[in-house]
């Protein structure tokens, strides 16, 4: 790219060194904003920023990833990208790694081992410097793939035995639990429980009936298919599991959308909520509150999540680069969950 004009400029590409005259500063200082823009004072910062801006500098990165075997650039796969508590993951993530010089590098795996397969191979060979993966649950292979790589490696939207290397989250068990424990609270006798062919689902269901268990009941149960989940798939839901099942007096949905979903079949069947039956939702999103009767939900704090992901990889990516290793109580960030109790149950 040819630099605009300007007084004594460059007449030719636009190198780093153009910048560092522009904006009177050293070039390692330029290097720095680009780099790791925290460690620069603020008021250089911006004048860097702004000679980058008029003279239209593009950096060259392989030149950057080749000088300090570092890419600068995360990967980070979700099984998909439609669902708001995904996004919001992404968010949180993205703000703290972008404000340390880091790029995210997004896939979507579509909720199968395959496709995260495929993309742990596609980031590698990208020589991404860290991963955020999403569940606990992963094949052999990707376990081998990531453990010879000696990348840092954080999982995040649940909380298994051991991790990888780090992970963040909340036991998608425990809140299986609570919910079914809310709905007891809340007088139920036979909660039923709507979830979708996905781990995370599975084992929100092995908590729930482990509640129940405990009180000797055995929860009915329905699966509204592979997601990603529709209120369309939530409604039909609903009603293939009163045809099946008449009595039941509550249900515990596996996200948000088959909650909200759930409500507005109750209201076109003129079945009252909560007096006929009961709903709770997963994830707590802005439309349990704004349902009419509002959403009871367990909320998880998808945003939180994120941010401290992307806080345990620069710790980490901070004592690599120290020779440092990192300590066993910053592996593991419980960020646990709550049940927020409205109108619906």
């Amino acid at each position: 790219m040819k630099a605009p004009d300007y007084p004594d400029g460059p007449s030719g590409p636009v190198r780093m060194a153009d910048v560092a005259r522009l904006a009177g500063v050293a070039r390692v200082t330029v290097s720095r904003v680009l780099s790791n823009p925290a460690s620069v004072a603020p008021a250089t910062r911006v004048a860097v920023q702004e000679a980058i801006a008029r003279l239209g500098y593009v950096p060259n990165l392989n030149a950057g990833t080749l000088a300090s075997s570092r890419s600068r650039i995360v990967g980070c796969i979700v099984p998909t990208l439609s669902n708001a508590w995904f996004a919001e993951t992404i968010d949180g993530l993205s703000e703290v790694l972008a404000a340390a010089g880091y790029q995210l590098l997004l896939g979507q795996s579509g909720y199968g081992p395959v496709g995260e397969e495929r993309l742990v191979d596609t980031f590698l060979g990208r020589r991404v410097d860290a991963m955020v993966l999403t569940g606990s649950e992963r094949s052999e292979a990707v376990r081998g793939r990531l453990a010879a790589a000696g990348i840092p490696i954080v999982e995040t939207w649940d909380l298994g035995l051991e991790p990888l290397d780090m992970a963040v989250g909340f036991s998608n068990y425990a809140a299986g639990e609570a919910a079914a424990e809310h709905l007891l609270a809340r007088g139920c006798r036979r909660p039923a429980y709507i979830g979708i062919e996905e781990q995370r689902s599975a084992k929100r269901l092995e908590g729930f009936t482990a509640a129940l268990a405990r009180r000797d009941i055995a929860p009915a149960c329905i699966d509204a298919g592979a997601p990603p989940t529709t209120f369309e798939t939530g409604a039909r839901a609903l009603r293939e599991l009163l045809e099946r099942h008449p009595s039941i007096d509550g249900v515990f949905c596996s996200n948000d959308t088959l909650a909200a979903a759930a409500l507005f079949e109750c209201q076109r069947q003129g079945w009252a909520v909560p007096q006929k039956i009961a709903v709770v939702g997963f994830s707590d999103q802005p439309i349990a509150a704004a349902t009419v009767p509002s959403l009871t939900s367990v909320q998880v704090r998808s945003r939180e999540l994120g941010a401290e992901a992307g806080r345990m990889l620069l710790r980490r990516l901070g004592t690599v680069a120290a020779g440092r290793g990192m300590a066993s109580e910053h592996r593991i960030a419980d960020l646990g969950f709550r049940i927020v109790a409205r109108e619906s149950a």
